[in-house]
């Protein structure tokens, strides 16, 4: 009993005392012997992996701090590397790249417990993470497949572009100030037989709260949602992980989704633990400096983020006290430019990517106004996690679009094609848009396009009167707009153009009453317009404490809606577009009940409508077609149940972001059908 006693107090290594408070980092292994952390970690990266006291073979010791040379180029990927919080498999020293790689685990001071086993219990040196960089990315791997080949080919199609005015005609001798001509644009879908080859692979960096209201089953099914994500990464696609708490960590580089990065990736995921306080700020700009210092890029880059909580560490204490509206934090100053456009400076010459930042919400105690705020400003999307176990499906329908981007950097450009017709304006949302040649141009700036995935928007226009046709006994015809749509082709790489139809209207000299009658689908587009404004100004109104004016407010917008000519006529944007106006108003039925779910659930409806693109609010997912309507049942919306049953979630929820979401919840059945071994 003694001497098991001393052996515990001496380091078999160096014959030195092993007490705690010396200014040494200790290794207590799992089979309960401690040594100072520099000699364990000599002795490992020597290839010895028993304990030289007990002789057991160890499976959990430390990572040894290489011999980093900067000029050295980082090494090519050849075997798993794994990237926890310093605690190893029993691999040969080579398989981990110990020559030129070195382990996030040193990026920052460890603050966080260890494991039960493997135990640090003196925190690591503190080696300066601003001197570290992050261009060790996986190398992308080379593709040689044949562009006009059918198998990379196969199913690829061209953006399709439709066009409608709002009549099919206007009086000859009328001149109107404000006519309304839909524009759309709709991606093709995925080819099944080429999935990988049609679809642009991507960077992704998960950004993840691990601070200590992140403990219990949240980080659980946190855990097991990131591990969904992995699954479903394809070879070309690479993640990287990044956790933050106090401090931020880099946990994973970015790697390739190969069976030997996944996983890596799920053993990086598996050492998390909660404790801290919450960095959003620091978690942020690790995740972009990920992606700013990699070495090649694949076609797409995004971070997904969630957090629980607010920023505790740069949070304006005025936010919570003040009875002014709640604005977005002060510490948005302090994100780099490439997801917070506005810090870029003016004499940047050379154009900066912009990645979208995808924010996840969890729980009622996040901060809406920040999230929605970054996610508004990068031109992602945010999402409000009402129930904790939703959180992998949520997950599924955002990486079932950003794993389907099959075209970029997309521009709609419209041009007046007759004499004095002239664009008013362009009703696009958050899309960037500009109108010159004293409104005979105009373009708006989409992006990136998901399979499947469609944008609407309403060109105003100037219409006048038809001249020279006072006369005539026939109608005559105006030319409104010329539409052309660019792109870039995922598999080609180059520049695409596609011309839309001539948009025209029939000049009578007498219309009929037929000829008044509004389009539907130029009218449901002002509906959905009118709704968005509508929640918009209901949030602002309730952000003053006006709930009484806001909710009447919505109130008058769902009987707008219900009475306007599509919805009238039943149509299922209308419904779904009532359907979230209720639950919205609902919401804000009292300060307490708008501060757990009010404000989260409205930013996440404004933030879907400006970008059009499906978010997950309350409880309810994109493409979960059970929860179709989980905020309101058909009978209440004032429409016929059978178009209530013809929805799902979201107006724009894509095929793939569905079948991702479908995927999820037939892994939730089968994994709570199965017993667990733990």
């Amino acid at each position: 009993m003694s001497s098991s006693s001393t052996n515990n107090k001496m380091c078999a290594f160096c014959s030195n005392n092993v007490a705690t408070g010396q200014g040494q980092a200790i290794f207590t292994a799992e089979c309960s012997h401690s040594f100072h952390f520099s000699c364990v970690g000599n002795s490992v990266s020597n290839g010895n992996y028993t304990c030289p006291i007990c002789h057991v073979k160890w499976n959990y010791f430390p990572f040894t701090m290489p011999n980093f040379n900067a000029n050295v180029p980082p090494p090519q990927y050849s075997s798993p590397v794994s990237h926890g919080f310093g605690l190893q498999p029993p691999h040969p020293p080579t398989a981990f790249g110990f020559q030129a790689l070195p382990h996030p685990a040193f990026e920052f001071q460890a603050r966080r417990p260890r494991p039960a086993f493997g135990r640090i219990v003196e925190p690591w040196p503190k080696l300066g993470p601003k001197s570290i960089v992050f261009s060790d990315d996986e190398p992308l791997p080379t593709i040689t497949a044949d562009p006009n080949s059918m198998d990379s080919r196969d199913g690829l199609q061209s953006v399709d572009i439709k066009s409608i005015p709002e009549r099919p005609a206007v009086a000859a001798s009328e001149s109107i100030s404000q006519f309304a001509v839909l524009v759309g644009v709709r991606a093709p879908p995925l080819s099944d037989n080429a999935r990988l080859l049609n679809r642009a692979p991507i960077d992704l960096v998960a950004v993840l709260d691990v601070s200590g209201s992140m403990g219990g089953s949240k980080l659980r099914l946190l855990k097991r949602a990131v591990h969904f994500v992995v699954d479903n990464l394809g070879p070309p696609d690479r993640l990287s992980i990044v956790c933050f708490s106090s401090d931020a960590q880099r946990i994973f580089p970015l790697r390739r989704m190969t069976d030997n990065g996944r996983e890596d990736a799920k053993m990086a995921v598996d050492s998390l633990e909660a404790i801290g306080s919450t960095n959003i700020v620091e978690g942020l700009n690790k995740g972009v400096q990920v992606l700013e210092e990699r070495r090649q890029q694949n076609p797409v880059a995004s971070i997904i983020f969630l957090s629980d909580g607010q920023d505790t560490c740069f949070h304006d204490s005025l936010f919570l006290t003040s009875p002014q509206p709640r604005q977005a934090p002060g510490y948005l100053h302090l994100l780099p430019g490439s997801i917070c456009p506005r810090n870029r400076g003016t004499q940047d010459q050379v154009p900066q990517q912009t990645f979208p930042v995808h924010a996840f919400g969890f729980g009622s105690d996040h901060d809406p106004i920040a999230m929605h705020a970054i996610s508004d400003e990068s031109g992602g999307t945010f999402s409000f996690i009402e129930s904790y176990e939703m959180v992998q499906d949520a997950f599924a329908s955002c990486i079932g679009g950003l794993l389907s981007v099959v075209n970029q950097e997309l521009q709609i450009i419209v041009r007046s094609a007759s004499n004095g017709v002239e664009i008013k304006s362009i009703s696009c949302g958050r899309y960037a848009n500009e109108i010159s040649d004293q409104g005979c141009r105009g373009i708006i700036n989409v992006g990136d396009l998901y399979a499947d995935e469609e944008k609407e928007f309403l060109i105003n226009l100037s219409v006048p009167v038809l001249q020279g046709a006072g006369d005539e006994e026939g109608e005559g015809k105006t030319s409104l707009l010329d539409i052309v749509c660019s792109y870039r082709d995922i598999v080609s790489k180059e520049r695409v153009r596609v011309d839309g139809d001539l948009v025209e209207i029939r000049r009578p000299k007498v219309v009929s009453p037929p000829d008044m009658v509004v389009n539907l689908e130029v009218d449901r587009q002002r509906n959905r317009l009118w709704a968005a404004e509508g929640i918009a100004e209901a949030q602002r109104m309730a952000e003053t404490g006006n709930f009484t004016g806001a909710q009447s407010l919505l109130s008058n917008r769902r009987t707008t809606l219900l009475t306007s000519a599509s919805g009238q006529a039943g149509d299922s944007l209308c419904m779904w577009l009532e359907s979230e106006l209720k639950e919205t108003e609902k919401r804000m039925g009292s300060q307490q009940l708008y501060e757990r779910a009010g404000r989260a659930y409205a930013l996440s409806g404004m933030n879907s409508h400006a970008y059009q693109r499906a978010t997950t609010r309350g409880n309810a997912v994109p493409g979960a077609a059970a929860q179709a309507l989980s905020f309101g049942s058909a009978s209440s919306t004032g429409f016929p149940a059978s178009a209530a049953a013809n929805i799902s979630f979201g107006a724009y929820t894509t095929p793939n972001m569905a079948n991702m979401v479908n995927k999820s919840q037939q892994l939730n059945k089968a994994s709570v059908s199965t017993p667990s071994k733990e």
